[in-house]
């Protein structure tokens, strides 16, 4: 069956979103404990794009597919995982690409910043989903934190959605709320 991408973000309610993410299934990496380990041969560029052995992968489900195996462990190194291989894969700056911004609001009015990734996931900002904020205030670099370790680096455009965001909320402080949670935007100093 081929692969239908979700619908656009804008067009879709918290509800909907919620529905969306359940609905991608995703193997249970924390419980597989593999033997073999090994290189996979791959990189994540820092655009998001897939290597292996030098040349491009160019299939999106091909990416789709391995991004779901994908895993970051506590020194930084990310792993392809399967029940029976853990590969390493190197991975430039992060594993993800954020593409696409939208504000979105719970049943009770509250806040929630959706996020489309290079990979199509979609991952709602709050407790589970952190944003993160590196760099400097001369060159601030922002994260989002996906799955298993993994983190998605906001692209310009994303950036600059979430910045304008921020400023439209007038809260004297440039900074974010999201699922309850409250993101400064930031760098620590």
């Amino acid at each position: 069956m081929p692969y239908v991408p979700p619908p656009e973000l804008a067009a879709l309610s918290l509800a909907e979103l919620a529905t969306q993410v359940a609905a991608r299934k995703l193997p249970p990496l924390d419980q597989w404990n593999p033997q073999e380990i090994g290189d996979s041969e791959m990189r994540i560029a820092a655009d998001g794009k897939w290597y292996h052995q030098g040349g491009e992968i160019r299939r999106p489900a091909m990416v789709r597919a391995f991004s779901a195996l994908l895993m970051c462990d506590a020194d930084g190194q990310h792993w392809l995982v399967t029940p029976f291989q853990r590969l390493s894969i190197s991975v430039d700056d992060a594993a993800f690409i954020a593409t696409d911004m939208q504000a979105k609001h719970d049943e009770q009015g509250r806040p929630a910043l959706a996020f489309r990734l290079n990979s199509d996931d979609l991952v709602v900002c709050g407790p589970d989903h952190p944003l993160r904020v590196a760099g400097t205030a001369d060159v601030p670099a922002f994260y989002l934190s996906v799955r298993h370790g993994t983190e998605a680096r906001l692209n310009r455009s994303t950036y600059g959605q979430l910045i304008e965001y921020a400023l439209a909320q007038d809260a004297g402080d440039l900074a974010v709320d999201s699922m309850g949670q409250h993101f400064s935007l930031v760098p620590a100093a």
